[in-house]
C-alpha cells in the first residue's frame, strides 16, 4: 500500500482495510503543575477549564461544572492533607469517550476510599463520578514519593 506522494506504508501491509479504518481516536493529555498555596485551587480550575473545550466538553455545561468541582475538591484535599507537597500536578486525559482527572501530590499515604473511611469531600467526588458512569481510585506515584487520585467520567454525548 502506498501513502501520499507514492511512498510505501509497510506497517499497513497485510492488514484488511477495515482494521485501518478503525484506528482509535488520539489520546489528549494535559498536565499542569500548580504551586501549593492560597491560589492553587483557582489556578488548577483555570488550567483544566482551558482544556475542556478541546476535549469536547461544552464550557458552562453541567458536566464541565462537575469536572471543575472535582478538581477544586481534589486540590483542596492536597492543601489539607499533603503538607509535604510544594506543588500538585493536575492532569486531564481524554480518550475513547472518557475523561480522567488526576491530581498528584508528595504525600505517600493513600486516601481511604471505602464508604466508612471516606471524608465528605471524597464522598462527594465519588458521587459526582458515579453520576457520569465513572469512579475514583488512588495509587502510589510512579518513580517518586507520593500518590495520584484519579477520577474517571464518561463524557456525555
Amino acid at each position: 500500500m502506498t501513502g501520499k506522494g507514492g511512498f510505501r506504508l509497510p506497517w499497513r501491509r497485510g492488514r484488511p482495510a477495515a482494521a485501518i479504518e478503525h484506528v482509535p481516536p488520539p489520546v489528549r493529555r494535559h498536565v499542569t503543575s500548580v504551586e501549593v498555596g492560597p491560589e492553587a485551587v483557582g489556578r488548577a480550575r483555570e488550567a483544566v477549564s482551558g482544556h475542556l473545550a478541546a476535549a469536547g466538553v461544552v464550557p458552562g455545561s453541567a458536566f464541565a461544572d462537575t469536572v471543575l468541582l472535582v478538581v477544586s475538591e481534589l486540590v483542596t484535599n492536597v492543601l489539607r492533607h499533603a503538607p509535604r507537597s510544594p506543588v500538585t500536578d493536575v492532569c486531564t486525559t481524554v480518550a475513547g469517550g472518557r475523561l480522567v482527572v488526576g491530581v498528584a501530590d508528595a504525600e505517600p499515604r493513600l486516601p481511604d476510599l471505602t464508604g466508612e473511611g471516606t471524608g465528605e469531600g471524597l464522598r462527594m467526588v465519588t458521587e459526582l463520578a458515579a453520576a457520569y458512569d465513572g469512579d475514583v481510585s488512588a495509587e502510589p506515584a510512579v518513580g517518586r514519593s507520593g500518590k495520584i487520585v484519579l477520577v474517571r467520567f464518561e463524557i456525555p454525548s
